[in-house]
């Protein structure tokens, strides 16, 4: 047994990561039944040129940790990484830098898997895929050609956001008040022919689904409030013989209704306007269509009088007839019924050019729990329930309207103009035709190109592709998929990586699906979700794969910041790279440091306040570690102690809990520490506990100091016995400027431990609504009897 060895980092981690790659320690079994797997997943980076700083690898750690844990219980892993490499930046790379894209993209590719290799992270590399890769990308074209045959993408004339300096078609996500987020580009609205794919056609379900998934109750808002469900009522409106459909979902306001607004691209304004608003009007269209749906719906409310009237369909009052482009034109019917005493937007439209507001509830008690209608002719008494129902009765009688369910959710426009995405499997025949490529033997390649420039016009780059366009059988597509094409199914193809003959086998697909454990940004929480999530269902229904969603669990990580509270960027010069960190303290340092950061969930500031005392912690565990004496046996206390880490460690990983499994951890060492000699079974059960967290060190003491068979990584987990990892349970107070709200259970072993106390408390949803109110000046602990949060006034 080696004793008394100074531990050096960059010798022991450079050679362990190399051997685990070399050896393949961490590639997946196929063939063992679903509930044998699990597979745990990491949204795939885009390679960036630039390297890694401290913020990227955040959910690698984190799924790193969670991996080796399920492995030592006994699980069959997937833990795969791969790279989402077509898209904007590559080609904007080659255009400053000449670099054809694919060679700028083959050098991040192998620099970024140093960089994660260098972390240890225990990815099976033999699964590693590339989107950009002609094998993977002629099932992404396979893929669009099975959305084509079930009607499921289709060509249209739409309005898009197009940036000419880009040279492409930009999503509503990538424009910011008109201008592009990347580059800073001036963004217009002009109408294209796109291809576009039918995901309305599963709002319904996306909606439904979204209670078979373990996922944080935002992402599943977030999600619902993108689609946009609202069940209501159309109602018709005439206005000068033509009728005009409103939808509604309170239709019970219909006697409060002042005015109406049509969005300015309602295919009415130009008949209805009157002659002496028409110049008006054309300005305000002009500029208002020019304009993201995002810019419309956050800024400030304004519109133009048409000059012309409504008929009310009960009262048969005239009311104005206005246009907003508050009103989108692809939601509800271009049109709303605008009533300014029971909607914020329409109040906020009439007192900003002096339109009427009618009172139509009256509220008989100050909690207008009894609210009822007034001013509202056959429905007044009513409370709103009632009268809706009312309502709704007597439209449908009179045919005057009826019951619509509406959806925010428009169809996704899948065209782009740039050069570095995937070619559409598609030919244009000269009898207009659409026929579509066989790709399952062979893709469409993207040809090679030299120059990458936008030409200002929509024209697609490929078009510049000369002879690559024109076939036997007609004219190739010139546009590209959007780069979240790969990005939809990319974790089907980790299952079955090399298959030749389909994206994946179905057998091997029951085996891993869904995947058990998703870890990714918040960033990613709407679009590329539900854009896999309807790829997924398009592919059930087809029976290319056996389960309904593609994610079970989800996380989403915080982000680590600069020391400053600010996102970190290269544009700001506020980041810190990984590798400067790794060669100063070394990977496994840099590991427990980062999870030791905060709640793996919060958004927390990099510090490298606390690096040296971590750095100092496993240079304890290196050093009781060498202190093993094979005679020695455990005491009952340390005993107990030991059984309460292996299960206060054991729950924390499984609940990401990283940073307090770590605290528990330190306690241990510390505990250890004060031994004269360390018996085996204790230095043993120490290193596997560590290992997930520091892999390289552990391997180092496992093989090394305790002289055993090559890997601890390969071993059992340690269990705990219930009973000598009972702890006694203490109650204690929370108080928010001294007055008891709550109270949390701790166990008597974290009675000192603040920073656990704290946790506790700011996640009990009992104490949550009391912090809302103001914000946090200074926490005040008593171990063991009172946390007192003082809030600011």
């Amino acid at each position: 047994m080696s004793l008394n060895r100074q531990y050096d980092a960059k010798s022991v981690e450079e050679h362990w990561t190399t051997q685990w790659v070399e050896d393949g320690l961490y590639a997946t079994q196929d063939g063992t039944p679903k509930d044998q797997n699990e597979f745990v997943l990491d949204m795939f980076p885009y390679p960036s040129g630039t390297g890694l700083h401290v913020g990227h690898p955040m959910g690698y750690v984190g799924t790193d940790i969670y991996s080796r844990l399920r492995r030592m219980q006994g699980k069959n892993v997937l833990h795969p990484m791969g790279y989402d490499a077509f898209g904007l930046p590559a080609e904007q790379h080659a255009m400053k830098t000449g670099e054809h894209p694919s060679i700028a993209v083959a050098t991040a590719i192998t620099n970024f898997r140093k960089a994660l290799q260098d972390l240890g992270l225990s990815y099976d590399w033999s699964r590693e895929i590339n989107t950009t890769d002609p094998e993977y990308y002629k099932w992404t074209q396979w893929i669009f050609a099975r959305l084509y045959e079930r009607g499921l993408a289709y060509m249209d004339n739409i309005e898009v956001n197009w940036c000419p300096n880009l040279g492409t078609v930009l999503a509503n996500e990538e424009v910011i008040d008109g201008i592009s987020e990347r580059g800073g580009h001036p963004v217009e609205r002009r109408a294209m022919k796109q291809w576009v794919l039918r995901i309305t056609e599963y709002a319904d379900r996306l909606l439904e689904d979204l209670d078979l998934v373990d996922w944080p109750e935002n992402v599943k808002e977030m999600q619902r409030n993108w689609i946009g469900k609202s069940e209501g009522m159309e109602v018709s409106f005439i206005i000068d013989q033509e009728q005009v459909e409103v939808f509604t979902t309170r239709p019970e306001t219909l006697y409060g209704v002042t005015y109406i607004v049509l969005s300015p691209e309602h295919p009415l304004v130009d008949k209805i306007t009157k002659s002496e608003q028409q110049a008006n009007v054309k300005q305000y269209r002009e500029t208002a269509m020019n304009l993201s749906d995002r810019e419309r719906m956050k800024k400030e409310k304004t519109g133009v009088f048409t000059g012309a009237y409504a008929i009310h369909p009960i009262t048969q009052e005239k009311i104005p007839v206005w246009i907003g482009d508050y009103v989108l034109p692809h939601y509800g019917k271009s049109a709303v019924m605008a009533v300014p005493s029971a909607d914020e937007r329409d109040k906020e439209f009439a007192s900003a050019y002096g339109l009427e507001s009618r009172q139509i509830f009256e509220d008989s008690r100050s909690d207008k729990l009894a609210t009822k209608l007034i001013n509202s002719g056959l429905l007044d008494g009513m409370t709103p329930e009632e009268a809706q129902k009312e309502i709704v009765t007597y439209l449908e009688q009179h045919n005057l309207g009826k019951p619509s369910t509406q959806y925010k959710l428009r169809d996704w426009i899948f065209s782009r103009q740039r050069y570095w995405g995937e070619p559409f499997p598609v030919i244009h025949r000269d009898d207009g035709e659409i026929g579509v490529v066989d790709t399952s033997k062979n893709p469409v390649k993207l040809p090679e190109l030299d120059d990458y420039n936008p030409t200002g016009t929509p024209e697609p780059m490929l078009e510049k592709a000369g002879e690559w366009i024109n076939t036997p059988d007609g004219r190739r597509e010139t546009n590209t998929m959007p780069q979240w094409a790969g990005s939809c199914w990319y974790y089907m193809r980790y299952i079955d990586p090399h298959n030749k003959e389909s994206l994946a086998d179905f057998e091997k697909l029951k085996e891993w699906l869904p995947v058990d454990l998703y870890v990714g940004g918040t960033e990613h929480a709407v679009l590329h979700l539900l854009y896999a999530r309807f790829w997924h269902k398009v592919l059930f229904d087809a029976g290319i794969v056996p389960t309904k969603e593609p994610f079970q669990k989800l996380i989403n990580q915080g982000m680590i910041l600069s020391d400053d509270g600010e996102k970190m960027s290269k544009s700001k010069g506020n980041t810190v790279a990984v590798a400067d960190v790794i060669q100063e303290h070394g990977a496994d340092v840099f590991r427990v440091h980062e999870m030791f950061l905060g709640a793996f969930e919060k958004s927390k500031p990099w510090s490298t306040e606390g690096i040296n005392g971590v750095k100092r912690w496993l240079e304890k565990v290196w050093n009781v570690l060498q202190k093993v004496d094979s005679d020695s046996e455990l005491d009952e206390e340390t005993t107990k102690q030991l059984h309460r880490s292996i299960k206060k460690v054991t729950e924390d990983i499984e609940k990401f809990k990283f940073n307090t499994a770590i605290t528990q951890l330190m306690t241990l060492t510390n505990a250890v520490s004060k031994l004269d000699n360390v018996p085996m079974e204790l230095a043993e059960i120490l290193c596997k506990l560590i290992a997930p967290f520091s892999p390289m060190m552990a391997e180092e003491i496992w093989c090394n100091i305790l002289e055993n068979d090559y890997s601890v990584h390969k071993q059992s987990w340690p269990e705990y016995d219930k009973t000598l990892a009972a702890l006694e349970v203490i109650n204690v107070a929370v108080q928010v400027n001294g007055k008891v709200r709550a109270a949390i259970q701790i166990d008597a072993d974290e009675v000192d431990n603040k920073e656990i106390i704290l946790e506790r408390a700011r996640t009990s949803e009992s104490v949550q609504k009391y912090l809302s109110g103001g914000k946090v000046i200074r926490e005040i602990y008593v171990p063991g009897k009172v946390l007192n949060f003082v809030l600011s006034k």
